[in-house]
């Protein structure tokens, strides 16, 4: 597989693309120090001449500078490149926390049901059908200020931290059963092999059996359905961001990014510029490698 993977160049830009995003996400407190900037401050508020009146960067193309590399955001006057990188950190860790949970999820429910059949099969399959007859969209939008609430007095405001378990909590329940069904599928097949079967004489327990024989065989399945998860999760907290029950103002985050962008795109379109390009880029990378990893793991393909 690593020499399949190594020789399919697309595959290997796309991974040094994704680990690059991973490392602005991680290092963003030290790009950040280094930068000299933060993404709080209000800079355009505080030093005078760098808005105008109506709120927008004095200098052209959104007020990029030496000294502000990305410009500034409009009538808050926040430095936009530590925003981005704050908001490329805050929208990774939710879709990589999802991408575990969900993972891991759909491991336990998916290979439990292709492996015992019978009553926990149908149950499990009708739970699945269940979830995934909500149209996710307007569930996200409905149930997450609901989520909020069991946490949070509604007459209260809603901390940060808050308000991201709930974006993790919601995107979790609706987000493992593509591949729970995957993994039923296959364990399904694999549960009739010679070696299951070798297994089940030799007297090994029903835990083992799914450890031992069912779990290494799905690895593959596993890993490239999570290439394709995580960016979409990425694109799905940032939508609930920008629709206004995600995360709020202060937090840096992409999808308020492109709701601050929206309403200024007429007087200034280089505000949406960095995070559109990013996200592009980050996405289309993801999707590139989840490709790149299905052909590595496929032993017909030809390279």
């Amino acid at each position: 597989m690593w020499r399949r993977f190594r020789r399919d160049r697309v595959g290997v830009i796309s991974a040094f693309v994704v680990l690059f995003f991973f490392a602005v996400g991680l290092l963003a407190p030290v790009i950040s120090w280094l930068y000299g900037k933060d993404p709080y401050t209000s800079y355009g508020l505080n030093e005078p001449g760098l808005l105008n009146e109506f709120g927008y960067p004095v200098k052209p193309n959104g007020g990029i500078d030496g000294e502000f590399w990305f410009g500034l955001e409009p009538f808050m006057g926040r430095d936009v490149l530590t925003q981005l990188v704050y908001g490329i950190r805050t929208s990774l860790l939710i879709a990589l926390a999802v991408t575990v949970l969900a993972t891991l999820t759909a491991i336990l429910l998916g290979i439990t049901a292709g492996y015992l059949g019978g009553k926990a099969d149908f149950l499990i399959s009708r739970f699945i059908d269940l979830l995934m007859a909500f149209p996710n969209q307007l569930f996200l939008v409905a149930f997450l200020p609901i989520v909020a609430t069991l946490f949070v007095d509604p007459r209260q405001e809603t901390p940060t931290t808050v308000r991201v378990v709930s974006v993790v909590v919601v995107l979790w329940m609706l987000g493992w059963m593509t591949l729970g069904r995957i993994l039923r599928g296959a364990t399904l097949a694999l549960r009739e092999r010679e070696f299951v079967e070798a297994a089940k004489v030799s007297g090994a327990s029903p835990w083992r059996i799914i450890r031992k024989e069912l779990l290494p065989n799905v690895v593959s399945p596993i890993l490239v359905q999570a290439t394709y998860m995580l960016p979409n999760f990425v694109t799905t907290a940032a939508a609930l961001s920008f629709l206004g029950v995600g995360l709020v103002e202060p937090t840096p985050d992409w999808g308020r990014m492109f709701a601050i962008g929206a309403d200024v795109y007429r007087a200034d379109l280089t505000y949406m510029f960095f995070p559109g390009v990013a996200l592009v880029i980050f996405v289309v990378a993801f999707n590139l490698l989840g490709d790149s990893v299905r052909d590595a793991f496929d032993p017909k393909t030809n390279r």
